[in-house]
């Protein structure tokens, strides 16, 4: 006898990054976290010799973590264009999908890869001089933190197009949460001009607020394209 079994819902690519979504950002949190220690950041508000200090303290791990994140960043790619699939299926034009994709690409070179090259060029010679390590210091550590507008578009881009669906690809609530992103992203402006404080780049306002706007936003993201996943039908023809 022929057990028929019936197939999973959704299509079988689109499942498989549902999963690797969460398994990237969690690799990307090791590192961010453990190795590099850029999360939680370390203080603006010490000295030159300070921050000679803290190369030569975590010098072997921060140049751990800075290439496994230079081998892995295009991973983040993988992870924007599961977003802009689903912003495709919504009743809005591609166009809000190709600016979600544009806005997180653009902020993946100041985002990551310039505190990745100044991080590790300031392990690499801790012994230069200690203005030079400062300065790779405050640039890696601002363009990391700091507001970037890219970051923005992509939020705005991502909230109007779930307002206006009606596919109900996401529900309406998660756009508000998206608002909150672009909200810590206009308060981190501050962080350029307060070198301590909450609107420093470790301070309770600018930074530590959107560690938890963040977290919600992400945890909710990775469990709305599951079920946006879970939801297509499997013979639904592919997007053009």
């Amino acid at each position: 006898m022929t057990v028929l079994t019936e197939a999973p819902p959704g299509k079988p690519d689109v499942r498989l990054m549902t999963w690797f979504f969460p398994i990237w950002y969690g690799a990307f949190g090791v590192i961010i976290c453990i190795l590099t220690r850029v999360t939680p950041p370390p203080r603006p508000d010490v000295t030159a010799a300070d921050k000679v200090a803290f190369f030569t303290e975590h010098g072997l791990t921060i140049k751990i973590g800075f290439c496994l994140l230079l081998i892995l960043l295009g991973g983040a790619a993988m992870t924007n264009g599961l977003v802009a699939y689903q912003i495709k299926r919504m009743s809005v034009g591609s166009v809000f999908a190709y600016g979600y994709i544009g806005g997180m690409g653009v902020g993946a070179v100041p985002g990551f890869l310039l505190v990745s090259v100044c991080f590790l060029a300031a392990a690499f010679r801790p012994d230069r001089d200690p203005e030079l390590i400062s300065l790779l210091y405050d640039l890696g550590m601002l363009s990391y933190n700091g507001s970037l507008g890219c970051f923005t578009a992509a939020y705005l881009v991502l909230a109007i197009a779930i307002l206006y669906d009606k596919n109900n690809v996401f529900p309406a609530w998660f756009a508000y949460v998206t608002i909150w992103q672009i909200i810590t992203e206009v308060i981190a402006t501050q962080m350029f001009v307060f070198p301590s404080g909450p609107f420093a780049w470790n301070g309770s306002i600018a930074f530590w607020l959107a560690v938890v706007v963040f977290s919600v936003w992400l945890s909710a993201l990775i469990v709305l394209l599951r079920q946006a996943a879970m939801r297509e039908a499997a013979e639904e023809p592919g997007l053009e």
